[in-house]
């Protein structure tokens, strides 16, 4: 695959020297005790009951899998009839793979504790990861009869654990835009509003928000390139994890933009998410830009708040730069906002203002912003050369790679390196993590990022979710869940579940099946592409 050769040629400017050690156990960095504590905090708060076991989320249905008490089979089985009951109406998948995930449910019953971090869990994969004799398509004519003949090193990593595909999930094509066909059709749809399609379900991951959101996978994997993990968990009321470039292997996967794309985690909340980065993180010798790096941490126990129930204080010592009038508005947004600082000052957080430079906006504009195009385009240039109808509806974002000079190349990269630097030393000279405005920054300069939710609003569609972005410093994912985990121990924004979708039928407010969702023009998908 000429595309994927060039994905691998640029490495991480966060590299130090040396190559890493490559451990296959997928359980790198957690230690016996970290995990003990994590999975004790998980059982602490179980919900005392729930109607199906696919509301359970990630770490929960581990955890009684673990005990015993729960069957991968009876799992996999509750995620499959929700599946086959709505996924008409979400659009979630491109492909189930309900024979494939009944039988390593099975298989897995015979292994015992040996299976894995992620035992018996039912995990949706972003079409553009590649899955051994599985249709992957990443909704583009390109790839529409691939089937590779081995798993991207993060699915490899998953299923290495314990856990299950159980299905490809609808994205934007090539990873352009919000879920489309490549003409253009709408496919997925906001969990939270599957009577509106012109609601989005958020950027090109939308079909793996889409699939965690209505509990039809307990968790599932998406990559960012300009906000297509965050950007959809905060559209659904999820957590989502980008992590910084190059602590997930990219082998295996689709690309868009080589020096832009990250793997990581949509899930249902910070644990979970950290479930999901403490198997797939780490250095894989095919992929440079993982190797040289710092050892993957502890992100159990980064997600496992200190304290008892009533009073959990952050895990360790942390200053949050707060930037001058992020919480402003009388809007149900900036109130959540406010809440999250109360709770996060009471949870013993730092708060620490902090201003960028003058520069920030500059160098984070549109302009330096269109560096990626043509690192898009470059690894496509046989197809475009072959036949232009391959691209479909988003031939445009491919074009516009064209037409930028080696010039406006070379200044928009030294933007970049002086936005890293600028960040390094303006903003995080002063504090652990920040809250965020919005990812292209973070997104330019490879940092981490973590979405989460901080309540909900009401709409004509019913209510819907809003949250904020934390960023941090290289390889400070820690920090980032750490934050998320003890938020979300105080409040219960991310256990609010999207209209469950036979009420909806039966109250008549959904439209007929089969009913047009309206389409995107190649200058809707050219605009709002990542």
């Amino acid at each position: 695959m000429g595309a994927l050769g060039a994905a691998a040629a640029l490495g991480t400017p966060f590299a130090a020297s040396g190559s890493g050690h490559f451990d296959r156990t997928g359980l790198r960095g957690s230690s016996p005790e970290g995990a003990r504590e994590f999975w004790q905090g998980v059982r602490r708060t179980l919900p005392a009951s729930v109607d199906s076991p696919a509301e359970l989320t990630a770490s929960e249905a581990a955890v009684l899998i673990r005990e015993g008490t729960l069957d991968p089979v009876e799992l996999v089985e509750a995620c499959l009839d929700r599946i086959g009951r709505w996924d008409d109406r979400y659009l979630a998948f491109n492909t189930v793979l309900a024979e494939e995930a009944r039988a390593s449910a099975r298989a897995l019953n015979s292994e015992g504790d040996d299976a894995g971090l992620l035992r018996g869990i039912p995990l949706a994969v972003k079409d553009n990861y590649y899955t051994e004799g599985v249709l992957t398509t990443a909704n583009s004519h390109i790839f529409r009869d691939f089937r590779p003949e081995w798993d991207a090193e993060a699915v490899r990593r998953l299923r290495s654990a314990g856990g299950i595909v159980i299905g490809k999930t609808q994205m934007g094509p090539l990873a352009t835009t919000r879920a489309l066909t490549p003409d253009g059709k709408i496919t997925t749809v906001n969990a939270w509003t599957p009577a509106n399609p012109s609601v989005s379900p958020g950027g090109s991951s939308s079909g793996s928000a889409t699939a965690v959101a209505a509990r039809m996978a307990s968790s599932s994997i998406g990559t960012q390139t300009g906000g297509s993990i965050t950007v959809p968990a905060l559209a659904q009321g999820l957590t989502g994890l980008k992590p910084t470039m190059g602590r997930v292997s990219l082998r295996g996967v689709i690309p868009l933009t080589y020096s832009r794309d990250h793997p990581g985690p949509i899930a249902r909340d910070a644990r979970d998410a950290a479930l999901l980065l403490q198997v797939m993180a780490g250095p894989d010798p095919a992929d440079p830009r993982t190797l040289g790096l710092p050892p993957v941490p502890d992100y159990l126990t980064a997600a496992t708040p200190r304290g008892d129930q009533e009073d959990e204080p952050i895990r360790w010592p942390t200053r949050l730069g707060v930037l001058p009038g992020w919480a402003d508005g009388d809007d149900p947004a900036a109130s959540g906002r406010r809440a999250f600082l109360r709770e996060m000052e009471a949870a013993g957080v730092r708060m620490v203002e902090v201003t960028p430079s003058e520069q920030w906006d500059e160098l984070s504009s549109s302009l330096m912003n269109a560096v990626r195009l043509p690192e898009r385009t470059e690894p496509f240039l046989e197809y475009l050369r072959e036949d232009v109808r391959l691209f479909g509806v988003s031939l445009n974002s491919w074009m516009q790679g064209l037409f930028l000079s080696a010039d406006e190349y070379l200044k928009g990269q030294r933007a970049r390196h002086a936005l890293l630097a600028s960040t390094l030393d303006e903003i995080f000279g002063h504090c652990d993590a920040v809250v965020q405005t919005g990812h292209v920054p973070f997104d330019m300069i490879g940092l981490p990022l973590l979405a989460l939710p901080t309540g909900h609003r009401p709409t004509e569609d019913g209510p819907r979710p809003h949250g904020i972005l934390l960023g941090a410093p290289p390889f400070g994912e820690e920090r980032l869940l750490s934050i998320a985990a003890a938020w979300q121990t105080r409040t219960e924004h991310h256990r609010v579940r999207p209209p469950v979708l036979d009420e909806l039928r039966e109250a008549r407010l959904l439209p007929p099946a089969g009913a047009s969702r309206g389409r995107l023009s190649a200058e809707d998908v050219a605009e709002r592409s990542q």
